[in-house]
């Protein structure tokens, strides 16, 4: 079952931006500077995160479809030669 691209980056983005937010306030910078790194970085994390979970999917994906070839097939998992 593949996983859901979007929600995963949008609560990972989330919690990066509150996180990156966070430090910013802590370490005295404006609100104005917070707020612009933390959409930065927000949005950085979600364009990464989204490309590993369409990666994972892609190899989950192939896997699921390898096995249920092998199973139709009858083929087992020992290749040797």
């Amino acid at each position: 079952m593949p996983l859901h691209v979007r929600s995963i980056s949008a609560t990972t983005a989330v919690v990066f931006f509150f996180a990156v937010s966070l430090i910013g306030w802590i370490s005295g910078l404006s609100p104005f500077t917070c707020c612009k790194r933390a959409l930065i970085a927000a949005f950085v994390v979600y364009v990464i995160v989204a490309l590993a979970v369409t990666v994972i999917n892609t190899i989950l994906i192939n896997a699921m479809a390898n096995s249920q070839m092998n199973q139709q097939t009858g083929k087992t998992s020992d290749n040797r030669d």
